[in-house]
């Protein structure tokens, strides 16, 4: 990637368990996350930044950093060296304002992080994306196969 001029830049989200918890709720507004540390390096705000200002997308690897990314932004107004807690819950309605696109694997249904890619691509492209993955045995969770929005 770095051949072709991407340029990486990273950040830290210090997962609990609370991430991967199914919601049980019939009102998503009832579900709480548990809170969780990130860190999100000066030199990647200022990357961030640049390629924001540049005409550039931010693409998220992972829910922890998109979350970690949003977390900021929606805390500071802007996407600046920080650190701190944070119990985000992204699901449909969200309004982003960091990310352009995200590399994420598939997930299980009921989860906090199906809601979070259905919030970013629209439920039903994403309910048509995993009748795929399901119908070609595409592996699910964690260490799965994975799937890039945009």
């Amino acid at each position: 990637m770095k051949e072709k001029g991407v340029k990486i830049g990273f950040v830290t989200l210090h997962v609990g368990l609370g991430t991967f918890r199914p919601v049980k709720v019939d009102d998503v507004t009832d579900h709480k996350m548990h809170s969780e540390h990130y860190e999100l390096p000066e030199v990647t705000a200022k990357l961030i930044n640049e390629t924001k200002q540049n005409g550039g997308r931010v693409i998220a690897v992972g829910t922890t950093s998109c979350r970690t990314l949003e977390t900021v932004a929606a805390k500071e107004g802007c996407i600046k060296g920080s650190e701190g807690w944070t119990d985000i819950f992204i699901y449909p309605g969200f309004t982003f304002k960091v990310l352009d696109g995200l590399i994420t694997n598939f997930h299980l249904p009921e989860s906090t992080l199906i809601m979070l890619v259905s919030a970013f691509a629209g439920f039903d492209h994403i309910m048509n994306a995993y009748k795929t993955a399901v119908q070609e045995k595409y592996r699910f969770f964690s260490f799965g196969d994975c799937c890039f929005i945009c």
